[in-house]
């Protein structure tokens, strides 16, 4: 089990206590619970939360947001110090096709974390890839969303998207926020529907 705060001024600080990780028991949870709102407040303040584990892999982040020259963009980093301090982060207009899905997570610099870099295990890409193009359907689909950030998504095996942040408007113009037709290479698949094979095979 994992405890953390769900606090806004807390989220995503680790550094400061926030999180306890593989609590094995009851017993555990209890000491870090008692361990948290000694240190850090009461849990009004706190808003702790109790969470299965997720998978072992690569911390990165996926979020969509709006352009005011270009519209609803897709975007993707690995998570802290890569795409925070180094601005090691790509971007993809929405609507995001198969190609660009597989191109955007292949052309930031640290990449090769994601395929094996120094004998680590590749992680799951397709699932990856599948979740970008989720979310810039979401996006295309209902013109009111303006901001959504998947932070981190855990990368192993398989995706999971461990925290989530969304924010919209009533009446976001369509026309800010779609590709003309003629520019999509081919359209992002349907839940269910068989996935095309992405263009992009490998890191570069």
């Amino acid at each position: 089990m994992a405890l953390k705060t769900t606090a806004p001024h807390l989220r995503h600080r680790a550094d400061l206590g926030g999180v306890r990780l593989d609590l094995p028991d009851e017993e555990a949870l209890r000491r870090a619970y008692g361990e948290l709102t000694d240190l850090l407040g009461k849990p009004a303040e706190l808003l702790p939360v109790v969470q299965a584990m997720a998978p072992r892999g690569v911390d990165t982040v996926v979020r969509a947001s709006i352009d005011a020259a270009a519209g609803a963009i897709l975007s993707f980093g690995l998570a802290g110090a890569p795409s925070e301090l180094l601005g090691d982060t790509a971007h993809r207009l929405v609507p995001a096709t198969d190609r660009d899905a597989a191109e955007l997570i292949r052309s930031i610099k640290a990449a090769p974390v994601l395929f094996g870099w120094r004998g680590s295990a590749p992680v799951d890409t397709a699932a990856l890839e599948e979740l970008l193009l989720r979310l810039s359907r979401l996006v295309d689909d209902h013109p009111e969303v303006v901001s959504v950030a998947l932070e981190p998504v855990v990368v192993a095996p398989r995706a999971s998207p461990c925290s989530a942040r969304a924010s919209g408007w009533p009446h976001r113009p369509r026309a800010a926020t779609s590709a003309p037709a003629a520019y999509r290479t081919t359209d992002p698949p349907r839940p269910g529907a068989p996935r095309a094979s992405p263009a992009v095979t490998g890191p570069p």
